[in-house]
């Protein structure tokens, strides 16, 4: 799936805060920052600087920590200036030096002169990388939007699908009221992070926590319910789909045969419920959540329950068994 231009000036421009903030500020090369960065992976470019380019990272941003900048000092007292010039001949998306380290006034023209951006941190280096390559994995994370309802119950990350109309938001609306959280409402725009977690998040910041409830119209939760019942984002880890009772159609009553929905290669467990008057469905969603968390933690009611009865039959088959001969006897 392709993945949307990323360009160093959104690097800097990126909302981070606390934890994940990366602390970015552009000291060169200003005229390269719509730079396209193509591969979300660093490269430090030691061997580079010391004439070693046979197998250099040049898609990569370029991280400088104290170690490079040694490099760089050693190379410019040794006047072997043509390693840097020749890291300049490849297409560099940036430079990015931590520790609020500085180039040196060559190693800054040759940038401007190529438009290469150099950017500054004053996070350490191992700090700036683990940050950076967390963002970068989610930038560039495989992704889609599916039109549901993301809500957290029980801790539980749970995607509510279901055809228009059949009560999605309403019953998201029902485990708010319940002390559960909204994720996203209408639509869930799903990333593949890591190659096997699915993060959900609201399509629209400014939207994302507000909810169409038809015959009232949009309402907006934060306000409604407060903080409390609302989160940014979430790991889905059950698929509900919800569809109109069918009485011609054989639904599960045991729950042996676990059902899952592929989403981006990754496969969630899924439990279809039918809807139809009478049936409280936020609370089958509750102890569908809760019974989840006990199979994730090794426990399986429908498994035990027929692996009971198997055990209940064999030894009341035997007991007639034994009772049938002794009768003969």
């Amino acid at each position: 799936m392709a993945v949307k231009q990323f360009t160093v000036l959104d690097l800097i421009d990126i909302d981070l805060k606390e934890h994940n903030s990366l602390n970015l500020r552009c000291i060169g090369g200003r005229k390269g920052l719509t730079k396209v960065i193509e591969i979300p992976d660093l490269n430090r470019p030691s061997a580079a600087l010391l004439g070693f380019y046979g197998s250099f990272g040049f898609q990569r941003i370029q991280i400088f920590g104290r170690g490079e900048v040694d490099c760089l000092t050693m190379v410019a007292k040794e006047g072997k200036m043509e390693n840097i010039r020749k890291m300049f001949t490849y297409p560099i998306p940036c430079c990015i030096f931590t520790h609020t380290l500085v180039p040196d006034k060559e190693f800054s023209a040759l940038a401007e002169e190529v438009q290469c951006p150099i950017l500054q941190t004053d996070l350490g280096t191992s700090d700036f990388q683990n940050r950076l390559m967390r963002i970068l994995g989610d930038l560039f994370a495989p992704q889609k939007s599916i039109h549901g309802v993301l809500v957290e119950v029980f801790g539980l990350g749970i995607l509510i699908l279901g055809d228009s109309g059949v009560g999605k938001s309403e019953t998201a609306l029902e485990l708010i009221v319940r002390g559960h959280r909204l994720v996203a409402d209408d639509v869930v725009d799903i990333r593949c992070v890591s190659g096997n977690i699915l993060m959900g998040a609201g399509a629209n910041k400014i939207i994302g926590h507000h909810m169409e409830i038809r015959g009232m119209g949009i309402i907006n939760v934060t306000h409604l319910y407060g903080v409390r019942a609302i989160r940014d984002r979430k790991q889905i880890q059950l698929v509900v789909f919800l569809e109109e009772w069918d009485s011609r159609k054989s639904y599960d009553r045991i729950g042996t045969d676990d059902q899952v929905m592929d989403i981006l290669g990754v496969s969630i467990p899924r439990l279809d419920i039918p809807v139809k008057p009478g049936r409280n469905i936020p609370i089958i969603i509750e102890t569908a959540a809760m019974n989840e968390r006990l199979k994730k933690m090794g426990y399986n009611a429908a498994k035990e329950f027929n692996q009971n009865i198997l055990k209940w039959i064999e030894s009341d088959t035997a007991r007639s068994v034994y009772f049938g001969q002794e009768d003969i006897i």
